[in-house]
């Protein structure tokens, strides 16, 4: 199918700074997209390009930053394409990403993975316990969310040994509360949502196969908001995409929001050095 026959098919009415993004179909490529410029537009109508295209709709993952985003993005492709491709595609968030390569370590190696910190009154409890033993008092509801974001930027940012010693948190001394609150963790064998990516991480890392196995299923990626995409997030999306090539990502690093969580909108701007033979629309 031509890109015109595919355009009137679909009755789509793009400008052509949106026609070139939605014919952009191989290697990587990096769309700057203010709001308001019909990205949400352009990811879909990509989405059914690639699939007009002859690429079968189990072979695109794509990811947003959040679950709700993740439910719009497949109800807007609906709208536009029709139910019953939008059911034969993956819109996910990346943690979601990274619980199915948890789940396929534990198939592939016959272990069992940590179980999930899903609680999070449950968590601040036992960042709260840890407060009270290193100071002897009692701590605030916000020192406890104020580490809870510093937990999760750490992670996010793959920071660890020295650099851990220049994270603060106002009230206490992080990086002990931090040490021990992972040494729990890892005594109770648990995980809590950032531990998701991490173990992802070293999975992808430490077993080939597994690797293997998710760049074989999805060699299109598609990422939404890209700028509030975390270091170790980024990380990730380098292996899956370290095959095909084939990663397109959408975002405005002028529109990065989520510092506090460790997004990293750095990529966007070392996106050329990251990816050489990339294309940025």
């Amino acid at each position: 199918m031509t890109f015109a026959q595919f355009k009137t098919q679909y009755h789509l009415n793009l400008n052509p700074q949106q026609e070139e993004a939605v014919q952009a179909l191989s290697g990587p490529v990096l769309l700057l997209a203010v709001p308001g410029s019909g990205k949400t537009t352009v990811l879909v109508s990509r989405i059914c390009y690639l699939i007009a295209q002859g690429v079968p709709p189990e072979n695109i993952l794509t990811m947003t930053y959040t679950v709700s985003a993740s439910r719009d993005m497949s109800r807007r492709f609906a709208s536009f394409f029709g139910q019953t491709l939008a059911d034969r595609l993956e819109f996910r968030t990346i943690n979601g990403v990274c619980s199915r390569i948890i789940r396929a370590y534990e198939r592939t190696q016959g272990r069992q993975a940590f179980q999930l910190l899903e609680d999070m009154g449950r968590q601040a409890a036992i960042i709260g316990e840890i407060c009270r033993r290193q100071s002897g008092e009692f701590a605030s509801e916000s020192t406890v969310k104020a580490v809870q974001t510093a937990i999760t930027y750490v992670k996010n940012s793959m920071i660890s040994g020295e650099d851990l010693e220049q994270v603060e948190v106002e009230g206490v001394e992080f990086p002990p509360i931090y040490q021990e609150y992972c040494r729990l963790l890892r005594t109770h064998q648990l995980m809590d949502y950032d531990d998701q990516m991490v173990f992802a991480l070293r999975i992808l890392r430490r077993y080939p196969d597994i690797l293997a196995h998710f760049q074989s299923k999805y060699p299109y990626l598609c990422v939404d908001e890209a700028q509030d995409t975390s270091k170790i997030q980024h990380a990730i999306l380098r292996l899956l995409a370290a095959r095909s090539r084939n990663l397109f990502m959408v975002g405005d690093e002028d529109q990065s929001i989520y510092g506090f969580r460790a997004a990293w909108p750095q990529a966007l701007m070392e996106f050329r050095q990251i990816y050489p033979e990339g294309e940025v629309l």
